[in-house]
């Protein structure tokens, strides 16, 4: 009886078919870690390669410490000649116009502290703006003799450069019309002109310079106020970087079709 009773509790056991997941798991688990350990060792390392050599030589018996691992760094491609000239260009060029700006922030140094001259850098090059009030009289395109003195410091630092420069007349909005200048427009030209005249004379080279006239186009304050006017009222010398420009030619646009 008790036979039959053993038996039958026997026969009444469910058979479990999902045994399998619990070797699935593990595996899945082994794999994991063994990524984990492959992308820890990723970079060049020799000495993570030797113990990543001897950890697999102990799981498997000793059997992979027998075999020598190359710990020579393979040769890497090198790189495209000319991307790495161009960006050994890009460094020594911005090396070049920081240097020539801290350059000419230390000459003008008490204008700057006088909030007279400010000195800029961008992508574009480096910038001296220099107040109108430290260069002419008012209304007037001719330099004074006490901003000459600053102009030809600054000239001094520039004439051996190669760069080109370019020089920019700044008015404020407020009208002027008399015999020499009809508008904003002359007078903003003309005392560009007149530091450029100075730099030649300076010794800087005449192909590398340009006067713009800008009048009151680009103010960089208000002009509703007599301190933002005289902040307009100024000359920019910018020293344009020497990096080429990327030139990308357009597709013509294709023919639209004859009606």
């Amino acid at each position: 009886m008790q036979y039959r009773r053993a038996r039958r509790k026997f026969d009444d056991e469910v058979e479990n078919h999902e045994r399998w997941l619990i070797s699935y798991a593990d595996f899945i688990t082994l794999l994991f870690a063994f990524f984990v350990v492959m992308y820890a060792i990723s970079s060049v390392n020799i000495g993570k390669y030797k113990v990543f050599s001897d950890a697999l030589g102990d799981a498997f018996g000793g059997a992979g410490s027998a075999q020598p691992i190359n710990t020579q760094v393979p040769n890497l491609p090198i790189p495209n000649p000319a991307l790495r000239r161009r960006t050994e260009l890009l460094r020594k060029e911005k090396e070049h116009m920081t240097k020539l700006a801290q350059d000419l922030l230390s000459t003008l140094a008490p204008l700057v502290k006088e909030g007279k001259v400010r000195v800029t850098q961008n992508s574009r090059g480096v910038s001296v703006e220099i107040n109108a009030s430290v260069l002419f009289d008012p209304g007037e395109a001719r330099l004074t003799s006490e901003s000459t003195e600053a102009l030809r410091a600054v000239a001094v630092l520039l004439k051996d450069d190669s760069h080109e420069v370019q020089v920019e007349g700044h008015t404020d909005n407020q009208p002027i019309r008399n015999v020499l200048f009809p508008s904003n427009w002359e007078l903003s030209a003309v005392r560009a002109s007149s530091v450029v005249r100075l730099f030649i004379a300076a010794g800087v080279a005449p192909e590398r310079l340009t006067a713009v006239g800008k009048s009151s186009n680009v103010p960089v304050a208000p002009n509703e106020q007599a301190e933002g006017r005289a902040r307009n009222r100024r000359v920019a010398v910018t020293i344009l970087s020497g990096l080429p420009d990327t030139v990308t030619e357009l597709p013509t646009p294709p023919r639209p079709a004859p009606q």
